[in-house]
């Protein structure tokens, strides 16, 4: 069957004259959408998200269409095609090929028009456009009757701004609460009316008032009234005020009492709890063995605000009458963050139990926290394919065990091993490349900041410390072995949702250049350089890492991705023998009779997503950095400097195989190892699109290089210049491919260069010899940024 397929599709398509002929009696063709007429339109934040939703309420894409596009078909409609040729097929190959191939004619009565003008309507007013009005016309084919184009006209006048807001009914001391915040409103004087900003409103209200002890309180209990005739113009005044019906708890202060933690083992959470333990004003309950400690616990629920006042009540028993006390929306959701955040618990529950009986109901809530404890041990094999930003691809295995709770205080021990065997894919790779890595760590990981201990603001926020001891080897096939080993402490906190710091106090790395080969001598002596950056060396270093993600953020529709790393290396050290009487920019200064490496380094890159469409983006990325070795050394190790190439950079040259700067590769197999730098620049942008179901594809343009500091007679051109640096700049395009299953994306990239950095012989800015050379396939695992 499939190898007569192909003819007869094409007897199919030839034959299938008309795309209307098997329509439903009475049915019309939808064929697209003319320009929608867009009249009295003035561009603000709020108009331009106003005409985005009315888009996406109008707009339909017909059959065939451009990725997606209302207004552009492609010009051959082969769905169309194969429905009427094999529509009345019931059996067969003909039905085979309807099921696989055919497009379902999209119908005007389906699109209807009619309710799509309603909904653009309504979002009108939803925005403040109260005088505006939104209609529809069709438009016959007049060569075909049963085919038609629909278009859209949405005429906006002036926008309704909000000119005061009421609050009114609300019980005295709410009001007063209410207006006590009113600074932080949603809807100052002259914003634009709209219904998100309203909901907002009523939300931080609602929000406000259950931080300090409303816990009944829900937005749903508020509602707007509008009153455009007490303002002149285009204005309106809103009043706020409870829904009819709303219980009187909603507008009641409530308090916390007794706190409780039900801890579960990793079983079940439906076993009972046989035993107990109370820690200050915390009541721990477990069964068998208590598998945490009390402390622990008690830190970990025990956020609390300022201190108040002992007071007493009408029945003579001591209370907390304060905002310590209060119930409070956001203690609660903190509590909640940072008992997940310690990663020992598979399920969480926070329950707040009113007081009293059916006759009497008090203001006391007790806290009960319903834990169960994740496994002890977890333990992960893993085969892959791996891709790494050098451009080295290939098969590896990684197993790594962990034990969680070691101490009891959410404490988790990782082991783990894995290897790779790996192979460079791309324009200009050689076997040379191809090397097997073995790696070896154990880390010790914290929730939360230790050495120092920090009493206070610790635990507001996510942190860890992690101890770490690590050993690789790489091999580099025909040339040498690189030994690393070392250990360090790093510490990570989260004091908001968007921003990150990694503080690394103490990084010890020792490097180990073992089994060079003749190949290898004669490069250090044609480039001591080189071999001072590949030798046995300490590289005693400290680190700091900032980053910030706001992808997170609800209402961030183009994320911004940016992390910056500063880390030194051997100043502290220097500083030692300057105490000691050697000059800090003495060189050859050693550790352990081991020379040290010392140099300041800065690494930063910014990622910036535009979303265009529901099915398309434009992904961007520039990178920067820069690495000044000085003191002990006048080069930095070859494992800190930069290179540019590869799946992951500018994709139409393999890894180390253009820079540093117009310095030009080598014929030679090893030409590869001098292609590294202290400068480095790159910006990529990449057009992503979707084709169909979980295939994308990407059209994309790399730029970047990287370039000395000093001067290297080995490499002619290498050296900075700000004159002719814009002229080193690599420059490539091409095309791409994407599976994407949401956990795991297959990355397959077709760069094609523009501009070489060196001198070809060739004159212009197009300076590639042959058309082929320029040609670099990369096969990715994940996207590129």
């Amino acid at each position: 069957m499939k190898k007569h397929l192909l003819p007869y599709l094409l007897l199919l398509i030839l034959t299938a004259c008309s795309t209307t002929a098997h329509l439903p009696e009475g049915e019309v063709l939808y064929t697209g959408q003319k320009s929608t007429k867009i009249n009295n339109f003035k561009s603000t934040p709020t108009g331009e998200l106003a005409l985005e939703e009315i888009n996406a309420a109008i707009d339909k894409a017909p059959n065939n269409s451009l990725m997606g596009l209302p207004t552009v078909r492609l010009p051959l409609p082969f769905g169309l095609w194969i429905y009427n040729s094999t529509v009345n097929c019931e059996k067969g190959l003909g039905r085979w090929i309807f099921n696989h191939f055919a497009a379902n004619p999209v119908l005007l009565s389906a699109v209807n028009p009619g309710i799509r003008t309603k909904a653009a309507g309504n979002i009108l007013k939803e925005y403040g456009y109260f005088q505006g009005s939104a209609g529809y016309e069709t438009f016959i084919n007049p060569k075909n009757e049963r085919k038609a184009k629909v278009q859209y006209t949405i005429h906006f006048g002036e926008p309704y701004t909000i000119d005061t807001v009421f609050y009114k009914g609300f019980k005295p001391q709410t009001m007063r609460l209410m207006e006590r915040g009113r600074r932080r409103t949603l809807l100052p004087a002259n914003t634009q009316f709209n219904v998100v900003d309203l909901d907002a409103e009523r939300t931080r209200i609602s929000t406000m008032l259950r931080n300090i002890g409303y816990y009944y309180f829900r937005p749903d209990y508020m509602v707007y009234q509008a009153d455009t005739t007490l303002a002149a113009g285009p204005h309106v005044s809103l009043r706020l005020q409870p829904v009819q019906g709303m219980p009187d708890e909603a507008e009641r202060i409530y308090y916390e009492g007794n706190r409780s933690f039900y801890l579960y083992d990793s079983k079940s959470t439906n076993t009972e709890l046989t035993d107990s333990v109370r820690y200050k004003d915390l009541t721990i309950y477990y069964s068998n063995k208590l598998r945490v400690r009390p402390k622990m616990l008690y830190r970990w629920v025990n956020y609390k605000g300022f201190r108040g006042k002992i007071q007493m009540d009408s029945v003579g028993q001591q209370r907390m009458r304060d905002f310590q006390h209060r119930y409070s929306l956001q203690r609660q959701n903190r509590i909640q963050e940072r008992l997940y955040n310690v990663g020992i618990f598979r399920s969480l529950e926070i329950q707040n139990i009113q007081r009293g009986d059916s006759t009497h109901m008090t203001d006391t809530l007790d806290v009960h926290i319903i834990a169960g404890l994740d496994k002890a041990y977890n333990a992960e094999l893993d085969f892959n394919v791996k891709t790494k930003s050098n451009n080295q691809t290939g098969p590896g295995a990684a197993f790594t065990l962990t034990k969680k709770n070691v101490f009891g205080g959410g404490e988790s021990w990782d082991i783990a091993v894995d290897g790779s065997y790996e192979f460079q894919t791309g324009k200009g790779s050689s076997s040379a490349m191809n090397s097997y890595e073995l790696n070896l760590s154990s880390s010790l990981t914290f929730p939360r900041i230790v050495l120092p201990k920090i009493r206070h603001r610790e635990y507001d926020y996510p942190a860890s410390t992690t101890f770490k001891l690590y050993a690789n080897q790489v091999n580099r096939a025909k040339y040498y072995k690189l030994l690393a080993f070392g250990g360090n402490v790093t510490y990570d906190f989260q004091p908001s949702a968007t921003g990150k710091h990694s503080i690394t106090p103490f990084k010890l790395t020792y490097n180990v250049l073992r089994n060079p080969t003749a190949e290898f001598d004669e490069l250090r002596e044609n480039n001591p350089a080189l071999y001072v950056s590949l030798r046995n060396q300490f590289i005693p270093a400290i680190e700091y890492t900032y980053t910030y993600d706001n992808s997170s953020v609800k209402s961030v529709k183009n994320p911004i991705w940016w992390q910056t790393t500063v880390s030194s290396a051997g100043n502290l050290l220097s500083c030692f023998y300057a105490i000691a009487g050697k000059k800090f920019a003495e060189k050859e200064k050693d550790l352990f009779g081991v020379p040290f490496a010392q140099y300041l380094k800065l690494n930063s890159e910014f990622r910036y997503r535009h979303r265009l469409t529901k099915s398309t983006l434009l992904a961007t990325r520039i990178a920067l950095g820069a690495i000044w070795s000085y003191g002990n050394t006048s080069s930095a190790p070859y494992t800190e400097q930069f290179y540019i190439g590869g799946a992951n950079s500018v994709r139409s040259f393999t890894t180390r195989y253009a820079g540093p700067g117009s310095y030009a590769p080598a014929d030679d197999t090893y030409s590869f190892i001098n292609h590294v730098g202290d400068l480095r620049f790159e910006a990529n942008a990449e057009y992503r699109f979707n084709i169909f179901s979980d295939i994308y594809g990407a059209v994309f343009l790399d730029a970047g290089n990287v370039w000395l500091l000093r001067k290297d007679e080995a490499r002619p051109g290498a050296t900075f210049n700000f004159r002719d640096c814009w002229k080193q700049i690599a420059l490539g395009t091409g095309v791409g491919l994407r599976y994407d299953m949401d956990f795991l994306v297959f990355r397959l990239d077709l760069g094609i260069g523009i501009h070489n950095p060196w001198d070809t012989g060739k004159s212009g800015y197009y300076n590639i010899t042959r058309f082929k050379d320029s040609l670099a396939l990369h096969f990715a695992i994940g996207y590129p940024f």
